[in-house]
C-alpha cells in the first residue's frame, strides 16, 4: 500500500501484570447513567425514570493514562473544566446486536478512568442546540488506568466508585447505582454500531463532579479493578 505518509501510532493502554498492551480503537460513553449525577446536571426527566442510555464518541487517541502518575494537560478554551470518575469496558471481541446474556463474553477487562469535560464549551452548545463533540472529545480527554482483566477482577456489578481532588472526596457512588449495567450498555450500543475488539466504553458518572486547575492531583478508584493518579498541568 502506497500511504502518503505513515499511520499514526495506535493508543494503547497497560494491561495489569503483563508486558502486553490494549490497543484502543474507539471510545464510547454512556451519558446521565446514574441518577445522582442525572439529577445534578438538571436532567430530572432520566433521574426519576429509566430512559433508553445515551452515547457521545471520543476519539481513540483522545486516550491518556498507564501505570504510575499520569499527567494531564490542561485544555484550551476553557476555565470550568470538570472531573467525571468512571468504570471503563475493555472489549476483546466485537459484533452487532449482541444479546445481554452474551455481552460479558465480549469485556476483555476494567479499568478506572476519567472522562474530562470543558463544561463552560458544553452549556454554550447546548443553549444554542450546537452538537458539543468539543466539550468531550479534546486531547487527553480520556484519561484511563491499567485494564485489570476479567479473569484477575472479574465482572463487578457492585463496588465503591470514588474520586478524590488534592485529597478532598469529591465523588462517591457505588457501581449497583448504575440505571443500565455494562451487559445492557453492550448490547444497546451493539444495535447502533459495530462494537470490535479495542474498543472503550466509559459507563457513566456518580455525583459530585467539579472544576480543576493546574496542578490539581486526582486519585480515582474503582473497588475490585483499580485505582488512577493523575495531575493536571
Amino acid at each position: 500500500m502506497n500511504l502518503v505518509f505513515q499511520p499514526h501510532p495506535v493508543a494503547t493502554l497497560p494491561i495489569a501484570g503483563s508486558d502486553q498492551r490494549f490497543p484502543v480503537r474507539r471510545i464510547f460513553c454512556v451519558g446521565r447513567n446514574y441518577a445522582d449525577h442525572a439529577r445534578e446536571m438538571g436532567a430530572l426527566e432520566q433521574a426519576e425514570g429509566r430512559e433508553p442510555p445515551f452515547f457521545f464518541s471520543k476519539p481513540g487517541d483522545a486516550i491518556v493514562g498507564g501505570d504510575g502518575e499520569v499527567s494531564v494537560t490542561y485544555p484550551p478554551q476553557t476555565a470550568n473544566l470538570h472531573h467525571e470518575v468512571e468504570m471503563v469496558v475493555a472489549l476483546g471481541a466485537g459484533g452487532a446486536n449482541v444479546a445481554v446474556d452474551a455481552a460479558n463474553s465480549l469485556i476483555f477487562g476494567y479499568a478506572v478512568g476519567l472522562d474530562l469535560t470543558r463544561r463552560d464549551m458544553q452549556a454554550k452548545a447546548k443553549e444554542k442546540g450546537h452538537p458539543w463533540d468539543m466539550s468531550k472529545g479534546f486531547d487527553q480527554s480520556a484519561v484511563s488506568g491499567a485494564i485489570c482483566p476479567v479473569a484477575v477482577c472479574g465482572h463487578p456489578v457492585s463496588g465503591r466508585v470514588s474520586l478524590t481532588v488534592n485529597g478532598q472526596l469529591r465523588q462517591d457512588g457505588d457501581l449497583s447505582a448504575m440505571m443500565w449495567k455494562v451487559p445492557e450498555i453492550i448490547a444497546n450500543l451493539s444495535t447502533l454500531v459495530r462494537l470490535e475488539a479495542g474498543d472503550l466504553i466509559y459507563t457513566g458518572t456518580p455525583a459530585g463532579v467539579g472544576p480543576l486547575v493546574r496542578g490539581d492531583v486526582l486519585v480515582a478508584a474503582v473497588e475490585g479493578v483499580a485505582s488512577l493518579r493523575a495531575r493536571m498541568v
